[in-house]
């Protein structure tokens, strides 16, 4: 059940819990137990985690949610500030929820500018804007998208699903990472058993949450915020469940 104008993100909750409960089942009863499974309908993260309660059988890190469009988006944004390729921008982050919450992080992020790679914060010179209008942007996008079209993304979403599959596929390149809604393991203040947007390596169709990157108390209040709208909606989905 797509998103449509006038409807919030938990307005999906109530329909879609069910239709992921109904998916995981048919994977745990057919599919192969070493299936990938991509979920990209909102509320993207809270869906994968139905999906993956109701195939028990189908290891969890084999189940995750999309925040590359949020990726891609945040990208975009740098490399047109910058007049740079978006594939001159490397390593930006979307931690937490494919919501209005998420945190479009650029701090641990590079720009190629003439030739060298260069931190972004010190390349765009601008905190003010990286830690506001860059933030917000990010994250009304889609709702953005949904008023110019009176329905969500569509080829940007295809295209971002095709980048999850392609680096999930063929592993990230040393020293790069990029975001992917999985499993949380309490990482960097998250929630436990949320779907969580971190930055992940990937080698061998296996992701890895990067580790040891440092946080900022503005950053803390950005994670914060989006892990306790997950937990919520994780609540609210499961009594949804519990009520059929």
């Amino acid at each position: 059940m797509p998103r449509k104008e006038g409807m919030e993100r938990k307005d999906l909750l109530s329909a879609n819990v069910k239709i992921f409960k109904v998916q995981g089942e048919a994977l745990d009863k057919v599919a192969k137990k070493d299936v990938k499974v991509l979920v990209v309908g909102n509320p993207a993260n809270t869906n994968a985690l139905v999906c993956s309660n109701y195939a028990p059988s189908i290891p969890k890190e084999n189940f995750s949610a999309m925040t590359r469009l949020d990726q891609n988006r945040a990208a975009s944004q740098l490399a047109n500030k910058m007049g740079v390729p978006i594939t001159s921008v490397s390593n930006v982050i979307i931690w937490g929820n494919h919501s209005s919450t998420q945190y479009p992080d650029a701090s641990q992020g590079t720009i190629l500018i003439n030739g060298e790679w260069k931190p972004i914060a010190q390349a765009v010179n601008d905190n003010a804007y990286l830690q506001g209008s860059f933030i917000e942007t990010v994250q009304k996008r889609g709702a953005a998208v949904i008023g110019a079209r009176k329905m969500s993304s569509a080829m940007s979403a295809a295209k971002a699903a095709c980048d999850h599959m392609h680096d999930w596929w063929n592993g990230t390149a040393p020293g790069k990472f990029v975001s992917m809604g999985v499993f949380s393991d309490g990482s960097y203040g998250s929630p436990k058993g949320v779907v969580f947007s971190f930055p992940v390596e990937i080698k061998n169709k296996q992701w890895k949450i990067v580790d040891n990157l440092p946080i900022t108390d503005f950053a803390k209040g950005k994670l914060n915020v989006t892990g306790t709208e997950l937990q919520e909606e994780k609540d609210e989905a499961m009594s949804v469940l519990d009520s059929n």
